[in-house]
């Protein structure tokens, strides 16, 4: 059977939405790139009017242009991989998927298959948030990675020495990826939940809390990271633009976390912030 490739251009506050939308239409794998990512589904389960149905449903919140293209099977590892490269991040962190050689000079090397996720390390917003990772003193730590897609943030936390890490995704099928992950980085005590923020009410207080999801949801969910965030503690976000940090400062002093720093790539913020 061949696959249909549908490379679709949209704002990335929508791409996970999208990427959920399009597993339910039987897409089954997902790789993301500088504008949106590609879908890919077998050719027998495709549907153009479904697709398009999909996407006219979002019309009126964002703007998506996509193409499409038919991939033999043959073809399918070679594509897969002209589409995922392995990344370098902070000079220290290799990202890579199980078909790349492990680099020699990585001081952490991670290895993700990104199914249906969104964190391969590409996006800016990951690579961010693991640069300002590599600042904090994770050794013995207990950490909490909100949104966390293939699990990514949640296993470099496991490289810098977390002792205990909880990993909270709203999708089950993300779920099932980053616990695929976090055993394939010999992390399987990670603790992977399915859920919201409500996942992690009432829970133990984390040192480090790590949030790459949006604007909207990081403004709502603040309260309950500050509820399970011990004195002290770091929290880690990203997922917004330049223009979003200052409300996202004002909620954070309002909640009593003081700003330490940010980083910036191409529009894309990671902030630091402590309690």
């Amino acid at each position: 059977m061949d696959f249909i490739e549908v490379t679709l251009k949209v704002n990335a506050d929508f791409a996970d939405i999208l990427t959920a939308e399009l597993g339910e239409l039987g897409f089954d794998a997902f790789v993301e790139n500088e504008d949106g990512f590609s879908a890919y589904i077998e050719e027998d389960k495709y549907s153009q009017q479904e697709l398009e149905d999909t996407l006219n449903r979002y019309a009126d919140f964002v703007q998506v242009a996509y193409t499409t293209q038919k991939i033999e099977r043959q073809n399918w590892n070679e594509e897969w991989e002209r589409n995922f490269e392995p990344l370098f991040i902070g000079d220290q962190v290799s990202v890579r998927a199980s078909f790349h050689e492990k680099p020699a000079n990585a001081k952490y090397d991670i290895v993700i298959n990104p199914k249906m996720s969104f964190g391969t390390g590409h996006h800016e917003t990951t690579t961010l948030m693991i640069e300002n990772q590599l600042t904090l003193d994770h050794q013995g730590k207990r950490v909490l990675d909100m949104g966390c897609g293939t699990g990514i943030l949640a296993i470099m936390a496991g490289e810098l020495g977390a002792s205990e890490i909880v990993a909270v995704e709203i999708e089950d099928w993300t779920v099932e990826n980053a616990r695929e992950n976090a055993e394939l980085n010999n992390y399987a005590s990670i603790d992977v939940r399915l859920g919201d923020a409500e996942a992690v009410k009432g829970e133990k207080p984390f040192d480090i809390i790590l949030a790459n999801i949006n604007r909207n949801v990081l403004l709502e969910d603040m309260p309950a990271y500050k509820a399970v965030l011990k004195p002290e503690g770091w929290l880690l976000l990203s997922g917004f633009y330049t223009e979003d940090l200052p409300l996202i400062q004002q909620r954070c002093e309002e909640l009593g976390l003081a700003y330490v720093s940010h980083r910036v790539k191409n529009n894309w913020v990671s902030a630091v912030f402590r309690a």
